[in-house]
């Protein structure tokens, strides 16, 4: 549907089994993943994986976890990083996907276009908000900020991301896992 718009080609990116428990949406693949065809294979899934204490295997048993970003593929390289997700992605397939996930108990929205999407009118004005209110998402979404090596000021200006909302992400994850 997007070919002509994407610099490196389609190479779509997810896993997701209608066993999954955890739905995981991000944002759209980067170079480092649309180049090895495996989601969150970089420093931002080491980051995320570390917050839901969870290994390697756990996270890729697609029997487990469900991973389906908001756009499938590496959309282009912006100003100031990657560009956004393409829409077409989530307008045509997400629907689709999300049916066929039937045991999904929580759904983690990194980021703002999945908070967007997926919160609609209940997602606040930024993302800071939106994630400085986890806990009212819950049980069904849990907000999370990008995990991003470029986020560390963010999570400098935030401790309290870490030291409470982490916390309560790894006993879930634990728990549904």
């Amino acid at each position: 549907m997007c070919e002509e718009h994407l610099p490196l080609g389609p190479r779509p990116v997810l896993r997701a089994s209608s066993t999954a428990k955890l739905l995981i949406v991000g944002q759209a693949p980067g170079t480092k993943v649309h180049a090895s065809g495996i989601p969150w294979d970089d420093q931002s899934g080491k980051r995320l994986r570390q917050w839901l204490g969870i290994a390697p295997e756990t996270f890729y048993d697609e029997s487990r976890v469900a991973i389906i970003p908001m756009g499938f593929c590496y959309p282009g390289k912006g100003k100031s990083g990657d560009l956004p997700p393409r829409p077409e992605c989530a307008q045509h397939w997400h629907q689709q996907l999300l049916a066929l996930l039937p045991n999904v108990q929580l759904t983690l929205l990194v980021g703002k276009y999945a908070q967007d999407y997926f919160l609609g009118e209940a997602a606040r004005p930024t993302l800071t908000a939106t994630v400085e209110h986890w806990h009212e998402y819950l049980p069904a979404y849990m907000p999370l900020p990008h995990p991003s090596p470029r986020n560390q000021f963010w999570f400098k200006r935030n401790p309290w991301f870490e030291a409470d909302a982490v916390l309560v992400l790894k006993q879930l994850t634990n728990e549904l896992l």
